[in-house]
């Protein structure tokens, strides 16, 4: 393929420009204000107090030492003190190490900041272990990487658990919007807004989940929440509807259980549509039936749609393939696509007509390669980047990842993996990725105007909103997907 046009390179590098990306570009390592402040597991409680206090930190990592050297088996927080020993009236004199999280998240010293600030977003956490090699070097808390724009993600990820009503999550929710729009603002990239944009959704998705298990109980059987679509895929925008499903052990039975985890995803999938996130219109959720089965039923659905692929077994491949567990025991959806990922890989007749399926949205080119827009209704002189660009390179890449039989998720990954697995070029991968980052800064871009003029977000761009320039880009863009589309004709014809 020919080298990306100079335009499209000058967006690419671009991405990293503004300083609140050079933040999160940081590695942690230089973040880190102190050695890591150890303990014994069998240290009393009321020591591992004295000694925190001591040395004036509010976390405290328990290690055990070996003739490999210290290794990390629990994390002591100041908040731990208070909720697991003096509210619950635990001696002091206990070992400490029965009040601490074993085996906490941990991450790398050479990791971007933005990877701890993505994982205390996501789940909910102000103090993360960082280790090098393997052994425990230091700590970093929320604090240390929300200088800037973070602060918002995190904040929001810690009200969105603090909340014990669907009305209070509600209010908590529309507060994403700003969060984009303030993203925008910083001029943060597509890749990383939709990732701390999914986080919120994650966030509120658990939360609804731990409401729903307190209103109905503990589940009779192990079950895993899964989001489908972009929430999988971490791509998310504020414009996003819900797709979801259950998968439930094998041990599930209809008749003792079915009315449990109706009532459970019935109650989460309104508690998200009040939150912001409409009902999927294709009725794609947890509370349908037929998205709420156990594992062997799963198993058979992607057996028979990879068997008679016809269209709405295509359909479903698209939507259903993009898996990313939520909440639960997440086994229960990795055996399911490692089988798929079986059945895919190689399977030439199955990967034509999902090639020929990932054809189905052209970017909007003329035949003189000029960019057509809407004719006329209410978004004429507008390209939809959606679907005339940003979902057929999701498409490119799911076929990628179903072809070369690999789990990545996400769309940057599966075209770097995809291209390390020889499914696409090197060059190929990058224009893709380049050409998605572009055409998702402008969709933000146009999402928050438009949410600052009070108008609901879509994915509608007007010519009119581009300069000269951006528009040459946004050919270019679109001429990179059509160019990538027409090698997967030829592959597959």
């Amino acid at each position: 393929m020919d080298p990306p046009h100079p335009a499209m390179a000058a967006a690419a590098v671009s991405l990293g420009d503004d300083p609140h990306e050079t933040l999160l570009r940081t590695p942690l390592r230089q973040l880190l204000k102190r050695a890591a402040v150890t303990a014994a597991p069998s240290l009393s409680i009321a020591e591992a107090a004295q000694l925190m206090s001591q040395q004036r930190v509010s976390s405290l990592l328990l290690v055990q030492a070996s003739a490999q050297g210290e290794r990390l088996v629990g994390l002591v927080t100041d908040r731990d003190l208070r909720t697991r020993v003096l509210a619950a009236g635990v001696d002091p004199a206990q070992p400490v190490s029965t009040i601490a999280t074993p085996m906490p998240m941990t991450v790398d010293i050479d990791a971007p900041a933005f990877d701890a600030l993505l994982l205390m977003a996501r789940h909910n956490v102000h103090h993360m272990p960082v280790l090098e090699a393997g052994r425990p070097v230091g700590m970093i808390t929320a604090t240390d990487v929300t200088q800037h724009h973070g602060q918002s993600a995190v904040s929001l990820a810690g009200a969105v658990h603090r909340q014990d009503s669907v009305p209070a999550l509600a209010a908590v929710a529309a507060q994403v919007r700003q969060m984009q729009r303030r993203l925008a603002a910083a001029g943060t990239s597509a890749q990383r807004t939709g990732e701390l944009v999914t986080a919120m959704t994650d966030a509120l998705t658990q939360r609804l989940l731990h409401l729903g298990e307190v209103q109905f109980g503990a589940p009779p059987v192990p079950y895993a929440w899964v989001a489908a679509g972009s929430q999988a895929r971490a791509e998310q925008t504020a414009k996003s509807d819900q797709d979801n499903c259950l998968v439930l052990d094998d041990a599930y039975e209809p008749s003792r259980h079915g009315d449990y985890f109706k009532r459970l995803a019935g109650f989460v999938n309104d508690g998200l549509d009040a939150c912001g996130y409409v009902y999927c219109p294709g009725e794609m959720m947890a509370r349908t039936d037929a998205w709420r089965q156990p594992q062997r039923q799963w198993l058979a659905y992607f057996d028979d749609w990879t068997r008679k692929p016809e269209p709405k077994a295509l359909m479903l491949t698209c939507v259903f393939f993009d898996l990313r567990c939520i909440h639960g025991n997440a086994a229960l959806l990795e055996t399911v696509r490692q089988q798929v990922l079986k059945r895919t890989r190689g399977n030439s007749i199955f990967l034509s007509f999902m090639a020929n399926n990932a054809l189905m949205h052209r970017p909007p080119l003329s035949l003189f390669g000029g960019i057509s827009t809407q004719a006329s209704g209410g978004h004429r002189d507008a390209v939809d980047l959606k679907h005339g660009g940003i979902v057929p390179i999701v498409d490119l890449a799911r076929v990628y990842a179903l072809a070369g039989g690999h789990a990545a998720v996400g769309t940057h990954e599966r075209l770097r993996v995809a291209a390390g697995q020889g499914e696409i070029s090197a060059q190929g991968a990058r224009d893709l990725s380049d050409a998605l980052e572009f055409m998702g800064r402008l969709r933000l871009r146009h999402q928050a105007l438009q949410m600052e003029r009070e108008q609901p977000a879509d994915n509608m761009l007007s010519i009119s909103e581009l300069g000269h320039f951006e528009r040459d880009q946004l050919k270019q863009a679109f001429g990179v997907v059509q160019t990538l589309q027409a090698v997967l004709v030829q592959r597959y014809r």
